[in-house]
Order: C-alpha cells, then structure tokens, then sequence
C-alpha cells in the first residue's frame, strides 16, 4: 500500500500525460497545446509526439514554455512493429530526455519499452482498449511498463474504446503489479479530445523530476471529474473522503466488490469492508451524478487483509 498518496508530503498537481502538436499529428503548435492546458487550470502537461520517421523522431522540447506556475514533462508516443493484428505497438513514455534515440526497424515494443524505461521515462501501455491490444501482447512490457492507460479521452471519440480497465484488471489478477493512469490524447483537431481525462499527482514540488518520481511511485489517482480527499486502509476497512458522488465502488479479482450508494448524489465519506480483497488487490472508483469517475491506482493487500 505504499502508492497510496493521500498521506505523502505535498499537494495534488493535476496534469495531462498524453498529447500531440503540429511536431507529429496534432493540429496546433506546442505553445498553443500548453497554453490551452495551463488557461485550463492544470498544473502541468507532457507532449507526447508521435516518435516516427516521418516527424523526425521527436521529443518535443517544451521547457521554454514552463512557468513558475505550470511546468511541462519531456516524452514521446513510440511504437515499433508488430502486433498480432498487424498494428504497431503504442508505447507512452514520459520523461524521456530530449536526445532519445530513434528506434530501428528491427527494435520491437517490449525492447523498446525497456529502453525507455531505462532512459528514465514513466512507461505506460497506451488506449489498448482502441486497438484492442491482447493480454499476451501487454505482458510482454511487464516490466518496463509502470501503468497501463485506462482511460482516453480522445478513444471514446473515435471508436468508443476509451475504456481499458478490462486489461489492466487482467493484469492485475495475473499478479503484475501495474499502475492505471487517465489521459486525453488531445489533438487539437475537430473533436474535442481534451481536458477529458487526467491525473492527480501528490508531489512535494512543481518540478519535472518530483512529478516523475511521484507517477513511477503511484503517489498520483485518475479523474474525469471527481476529487478523492482522502484514503486510507486500517485493518479490514477502507476509509474515504471524496467530493459530492452518487456511488463508491471497491472491485478487485473475479467479480469481487464492495459498494455504496447514494441516491441524492451527496455522498462524500464511506467506509467499506476489504476483506473480500485479502491477499489480492482492489481499486476504487468515485462516480457523481453527472456520470464522471475518478479512479485510484491498484491498493495491493497482505493476506490479512490489510
């Protein structure tokens, strides 16, 4: 239970972990990408560019664009060949330093995960629902990986599969401890693919290498709306604090849960009992009444239960 982040020293930074610019296949420059999050009222964005030929295997530099208010985090989208169905690998790195080198025709994704990884990136396996990327397939990042993309904003857009818990519950019952992550994947382009998905990130500072080592951490929770105050697990109970919901859910291996419900929307502290979860995982979803979720990372249990 040591990702937990509610009792880490610092403040929660929200930020977005995915998103293009005219440096790949995003329709507005990488200022006005900034600008659009930081007028938003984020704290912090990463462009994500796609690292291919055809760019020039870029790692967009954004550090002129950081204020005392707002940073930006380094990182790329990669991929490499090939997948079953014939797609290529698309591999979320962020914090990768500027001069990562270009991948080759015979690198693969879990080779190219690791290389990532090692370079000093947060890693994360990108809206596998959208391409329906296997079980097999992802764990051969197993790890490299740190988390998987449970959410995407611009995916629901464009084939309804913005939704990937299914993969990342798979994973965890198979015993890899993965982290879970929400995201836009903005592109600035006819949709409106942004401000749809981010992250919480508890950290002690605004600076790019505090909010790295809190995501590899997972001292960070995933939200398209709702806020969690607070949680914290004593013995067999989960206890929590969360802005105005209509629901609280605790799922884990199987079809494990525990739930509360509230029909006036208005509930804003539960407790609930783990002990269906000993010895395995659960996470924790928030759901208000406009339908939005704010999702914890993976709390992994001892055997007791606690």
């Amino acid at each position: 239970m040591g990702n937990l982040p509610f009792d880490q020293p610092g403040r929660f930074y929200r930020g977005n972990l995915h998103t293009h610019s005219t440096r790949s296949d995003g329709g507005v420059p990488p200022a006005n990408a900034v600008r659009a999050y930081r007028e938003q009222g984020y704290d912090f964005v990463a462009l994500t560019d796609h690292f291919l030929p055809q760019y020039d295997f870029p790692v967009t530099d954004t550090r002129a664009l950081r204020t005392p208010a707002f940073t930006t985090l380094l990182g790329a989208e990669l991929h490499a060949p090939a997948l079953g169905s014939g797609d290529r690998w698309h591999i979320l790195a962020v914090g990768l330093p500027l001069d990562f080198p270009a991948t080759s025709e015979q690198e693969r994704g879990p080779e190219l995960a690791a290389r990532a990884a090692a370079a000093g990136a947060f890693v994360g396996i990108a809206h596998p629902a959208w391409y329906g990327l296997t079980l097999a397939d992802a764990e051969t990042l197993v790890g490299a990986a740190h988390a998987v993309e449970v959410y995407n904003e611009t995916c629901v857009q464009l084939n309804d599969r913005g939704d990937s818990w299914y993969l990342a519950d798979l994973l965890l019952e198979r015993g890899h401890r993965l982290m879970a992550y929400a995201a836009d994947d903005a592109h600035f382009k006819a949709r409106e693919d942004r401000f749809g998905g981010w992250v919480q990130v508890r950290a002690e500072s605004l600076e790019p290498e505090a909010l790295l080592a809190a995501l590899k951490a997972g001292h960070y929770y995933s939200s398209q709306g709702p806020e969690i105050r607070h949680l914290a697990v004593d013995g067999n109970q989960l206890r929590l604090e969360c802005s105005p919901a209509r629901a609280v859910f605790v799922g884990g291996r199987g079809s494990r849960a525990r739930t509360t419900v509230s029909a006036t929307g208005d509930l804003t502290t539960c407790t609930l009992d783990l002990t269906p979860f000993a010895g395995s995982y659960c996470r924790v979803t928030v759901v208000d009444r406009a339908g939005k979720r704010a999702w914890t990372n993976p709390i992994w249990l001892e055997a007791r239960g606690a």
